[in-house]
């Protein structure tokens, strides 16, 4: 294996793809790379075969889609804060601006009208009034101009970003219901006439949805499962499947067959459906995870990753999902020298019982050197997963002589609904932090880990459980805590943080902090800094709009007033977590230095 510097060099280099897309006609591949430039920038292979940058400038690109006839791409910059503004780049030629730059809201998507000069997109914003609020509301916005109408108030916040039928007719938007858990599918006229709902799982579960050409591909949710069917804008329709491991709706490009993705035991594959045959088949590669975006003029073409394959465009035969057989569409493998993959260490499957006898899965990396301790990388969310992908951050620790482990505590996907919706149980820092802390026992058990030798990471979420468990985890389990855009007061996350994103916090802790401040406060490790032991390192990104910089705030006082010596790092030009690659050089070295020094003291 190199050097860890000359690795974390190649690493930071290597592209990292995701949010990739097949345009309708399937005539264009855009996608997002972070790694090839300073920031997550929007790549596309255009009609003609080129592979080029889309997005401009030096701040933060993502993919939301086409210009309408394939003509090029639009997407989003961000500064950091998440108040997006919105781009159409032609194929040929500059961008230009289809919004607002730096808006004083949220905004969710940008989608443009087939023939008309309009924008449609989500922002929780009263541009009549000129005043935030806390509901999503779609709007039209005129190009030429600049009138703007509200096609659909709803009352409470959206999830996903409004999206444009392809004859330009209908908007179809999420909603949420009184039940904080719940969200509905509801379509409302380009001309703001016939606002209706279209689908609902009921008031506490959740509907996902996209267009796929005329017909609204959806994924809804059940009791312990998942239910996939299509739909038409007049609500006939069919049921596909019933299956718990589905998880949401896919966009195929160049073929009139739908698809959904699922996920088992953390690694993602995808379904294939004929709308008028009903017939599925699943595409489930022997390892990794494969997601197909659609057909183009040369075959099939989709995304495929492992924990020792980057994330890559792939040329694939649905009928053989062998990733040996996979053609890379990007010429990913030939810009990468021998020396970057040929040490990459694989992951491995980690499985152990928690306190109520819960099976709980996760991966852990071994160092091929002689371990120094074990790196604890908690995931975000906490809906979501860790799954096998390559990861610089992973790679760069093991290089580094420490084991890593990505436990999947229980609220993570990729495990059914029933596993998922399990964190509601307890609500956040609950049962699924004992997941965490058993996962740590199972490891020193198995010979992973030693006690004293163990430190907790994440970031989100993620830095949400490191404090955790480094106030309530015994210090000879845990000897040092790294949370990065971590929650430390639930009630000051609550009311700093987006009012678009309140609800999730509902969900999960089963109310608001008026309707259980019991929970609200008990749940916060601000209320616990006095047991801490170990060593403890504070990052923070100062744009955060999601986990402000207010909960660092919070508890520095609260540490200061308890003694407790702890170190900062604050990058001043990043949001909710840390996407730079010249900051992320300085985020992993210093993580790698200061779980060393921890544990050699240990």
């Amino acid at each position: 294996m190199p050097d860890p510097e000359r690795l974390l060099e190649l690493l930071l280099d290597l592209p990292q793809l995701y949010a990739a897309q097949l345009s309708a006609g399937g005539r264009a591949l855009a996608w997002v790379w972070n790694g090839v430039d300073p920031v997550p920038s929007v790549w596309a292979r255009t009609p003609a075969g080129r592979v080029e940058r889309m997005s401009h400038g030096e701040d933060e690109a993502f993919l939301l889609g086409f210009v309408p006839g394939e003509r090029g791409v639009v997407y989003e910059t961000d500064l950091g804060d998440e108040r997006t503004t919105p781009w159409a780049r032609p194929w040929e030629g500059a961008p230009e601006r289809i919004g607002e730059a730096h808006p004083p809201y949220f905004p969710r998507g940008a989608e443009l009208h087939p023939e008309r000069p309009w924008v449609f997109f989500g922002a929780n914003y009263d541009f009549a009034g000129d005043e935030v609020i806390e509901p999503t509301w779609i709007w039209r916005r005129d190009l030429k101009t600049g009138e703007l109408r509200a096609l659909a108030r709803p009352e409470l916040p959206g999830t996903w970003a409004p999206q444009l039928s392809p004859d330009g007719r209908w908007v179809l938007y999420d909603r949420g219901t009184r039940h904080p858990g719940g969200q509905e599918l509801w379509l409302v006229g380009a001309d703001g006439e016939g606002d209706r709902l279209l689908v609902s799982a009921g008031e506490a579960r959740k509907v996902y949805g996209l267009w796929a050409g005329g017909r609204v591909n959806h994924v809804a949710e059940a009791e312990d499962t998942r239910v996939w069917g299509w739909l038409e804008p007049d609500g006939q329709g069919q049921a596909l499947l019933e299956d718990p491991y589905l998880e949401y709706p896919l966009r195929l490009g160049g073929t009139p067959l739908l698809a959904a993705r699922a996920v088992r035991r953390a690694r993602g594959y995808t379904l294939l459906a004929g709308p008028q045959s009903g017939a599925v088949r699943e595409l489930r590669p022997p390892s990794g995870n494969l997601t197909l975006l659609g057909r183009d003029a040369g075959g099939w073409v989709g995304v495929y990753a492992s924990s020792t394959r980057p994330a890559d465009l792939v040329r694939l035969d649905p009928e053989n999902p062998d990733p040996a057989s996979f053609e890379s569409l990007t010429g990913l493998e030939a810009l990468l020298p021998a020396d970057r993959l040929a040490g990459l260490v694989p992951a491995e499957d980690f499985e152990w019982s928690s306190t109520d006898g819960l099976p709980v899965h996760g991966f852990v990396y071994r160092t091929p050197h002689r371990p120094k301790g074990t790196i604890v990388l908690v995931h975000g969310g906490p809906t979501a997963h860790y799954g096998e992908y390559v990861s610089p951050e992973v790679q760069y620790y093991l290089a580094r002589g420490f084991n890593v482990f990505l436990p999947n505590y229980r609220g993570s996907t990729g495990y059914g609904l029933a596993f998922q919706e399990k964190i509601k149980e307890t609500g956040w820092g609950g049962l699924e932090q004992d997941d965490i802390r058993t996962g740590i026992e199972a490891l020193i058990t198995a010979g992973l880990a030693e006690p004293g030798r163990v430190g907790v990471t994440g970031t989100s979420y993620g830095g949400y459980s490191s404090w955790w468990q480094i106030t309530h985890a015994p210090p000879e389990l845990v000897a040092a805590a790294a949370p990065i855009c971590g929650m430390t007061d639930l009630v000051v996350d609550y009311y700093s943080t987006r009012p678009d994103l309140r609800p999730y916090s509902e969900e999960m802790l089963g109310g608001s902090p008026e309707e259980v401040p019991e929970r609200y406060h008990e749940r916060s490790p601000v209320h616990y800094v006095n047991r801490i032991r170990g060593r403890l390192l504070i990052v923070q990104g100062a744009l955060d709009p999601n986990v402000t910089p207010e909960n660092l705030t919070t508890v520095r006082r609260a540490l200061d007033a308890a003694g407790v010596p702890y170190e900062v790092l604050v990058f001043e030009d990043e949001g909710h977590g840390i996407r730079k690659k010249e900051n992320r050089r300085t985020l992993y070295r210093r993580l790698a230095d200061f779980f060393e020094a921890a544990f050699a003291k240990g």
